[in-house]
Formats: structure tokens, C-alpha cells, sequence
């Protein structure tokens, strides 16, 4: 049974009653996986992608596939730093299954992103992250209201007291990633991850 408090306290109180969420399936919706939520422990940076794909419905762990590996590769990151610096969440939780058409994950439906969205917005206000990366159009598309990957790629953006820095998804099944003045975009965006990363860990140090 699906529980969501009025209010909540702490990350882990949160994530308590979003593992075991099922309201996508009680409205009717097919998902083939448990809720893919990753342990809070003082991550700096907030990371939103579309929703998790088979291997992560598997694993209950996020990015764990071959776009996690590309996205690790991109952000010059093992996976202990990846995890340490990033928590990772998604518009939609729960592996969506199969497209119809049998290319790709199917994309959650409007319906189902405004189900999870409370998650989402109890995260953000809870860790209250200092660095947001939209990870792929849908995200950027709920989290910015932007419309194309290729308007934000290589951008920076102020959201409430966060910076937000999109990429795009990193499976590269649009072939958006072909084009050499997109490859162009993705570097400047993580350079400008980078930067950010630095200054997060400066900020650290130095005890604030």
C-alpha cells in the first residue's frame, strides 16, 4: 500500500516509504520493477534522469547499466565517486518496461511522472543539493521546463538557490550524440559540472 506523509523529516524517512510505493501500479500503469532509490549519505550533488532502465530494476540501483557506464566515463568519475558525489533519482521510479515498438524503454506516461513528482520534490527539499544535473530531455523538460536538449546542453541554469547544468541522456539511442556540435555541447557541460564539483568540495573543506 502506498503511504505519503503530509510532511517529512529526513531523507531516510522519505525513502522508507518511497521503496515500497506502488501508486503508479495502483492507477493502473504496467512497471516490471520495486522503486529505484538510492541511500542518502550527504551527496552534494542531485542527479535526474528519466527512470530506470532493466538492469536498475533489477538492482535497485541507479546507473547501473551501460548509459551509467557512459555517464561515469563522461564525468571522469569511478563508481565509489560517482555514488559519493551524486544521489541519483529519476522523474519516474520504477523500471517502465519495454516501448511498444521493442526499441528502447518505454517513456513513462504524463500521468505517471505527476504520480512520482512527490517524491521528486520532498528530495529536493530535504537535501537541498547545491548542483542539479538533468540527465536526458524528459528531465529537463519537468525539472526546467526546457524543451530541447539541444537549446540547455552546455548551459547553466539557476533553479530556487541550485545551479542546474543538463546532459543528455547518455544511451545515445536518439543519435542525438552523432553529431560532432552536440559531442561539443556535452563537453562544455561537463566542464562546467566539473567546475561546479570543484567548488562544491572547496566549499566543504572550508567547512560550510
Amino acid at each position: 500500500m502506498t503511504r505519503r506523509r503530509s510532511a517529512y523529516r529526513s531523507p531516510a524517512s522519505l525513502q522508507r516509504d518511497n521503496r515500497v510505493c506502488r501508486a503508479c501500479l495502483e492507477a493502473g500503469y504496467p512497471l516490471e520493477s520495486l522503486p529505484v532509490v538510492q541511500g542518502y549519505a550527504g551527496q552534494q550533488a542531485y542527479m535526474l534522469g528519466q527512470a530506470p532502465g532493466i538492469v536498475e530494476g533489477e538492482e535497485r540501483r541507479p546507473w547501473r547499466g551501460r548509459a551509467g557506464r557512459t555517464l561515469r566515463r563522461w564525468l571522469d568519475l569511478d563508481e565509489e565517486q560517482f555514488y559519493g558525489t551524486f544521489y541519483c533519482a529519476s522523474v519516474t521510479r520504477c523500471y517502465p518496461g519495454r516501448a511498444p515498438s521493442g526499441r528502447g524503454d518505454r517513456t513513462p506516461t504524463p500521468r505517471e511522472q505527476e504520480l512520482c513528482a512527490f517524491w521528486r520534490e520532498w528530495e529536493l527539499r530535504l537535501l537541498r543539493p547545491r548542483l542539479i544535473v538533468p540527465v536526458g530531455g524528459l528531465a529537463a523538460r519537468r525539472l526546467l521546463g526546457l524543451n530541447s536538449v539541444t537549446e540547455c546542453v552546455g548551459k547553466r541554469f539557476e533553479y530556487g538557490d541550485a545551479t542546474a547544468i543538463p546532459l543528455p541522456h547518455p544511451s545515445g539511442a536518439s543519435g542525438w550524440l552523432n553529431d560532432p556540435a552536440n559531442r561539443t555541447r556535452v563537453a562544455e557541460a561537463v566542464s562546467l559540472i566539473r567546475d561546479e564539483l570543484r567548488a562544491l568540495s572547496g566549499n566543504l573543506g572550508h567547512g560550510r
